[in-house]
């Protein structure tokens, strides 16, 4: 179990799902962190692909809508809202 994450030479790197503790996962090379701006406690969200695969990622596409409708609402009644803010 001591093996290394591999390069791939299409910018990928190759992963080993492993037993830390009770638990399953995947440990991410610490470069990999450096690059995409990752820390201990940052939440990644997986979006399911098809055959089999996974993505990862920082952007959750359910709260990035319900932003966009948060925004459309504001606008859309912004004279509403500063009469509210008073």
């Amino acid at each position: 179990m001591t093996e290394q994450p591999r390069d791939l030479t299409e910018g990928g790197v190759v992963l080993q799902i492993r037993k830390i503790g009770n638990s399953t996962g995947v440990i991410l090379p610490k470069d990999l962190l450096t690059r995409l701006r990752l820390k201990p406690g940052d939440v990644l969200h997986v979006v399911e692909m098809s055959e089999r695969g996974i993505k990862l990622s920082p952007y959750d596409p359910k709260h990035a809508k319900a932003m966009d409708i948060a925004r459309k609402a504001f606008a859309k009644y912004a004279d509403t809202f500063k009469a509210l803010a008073k």
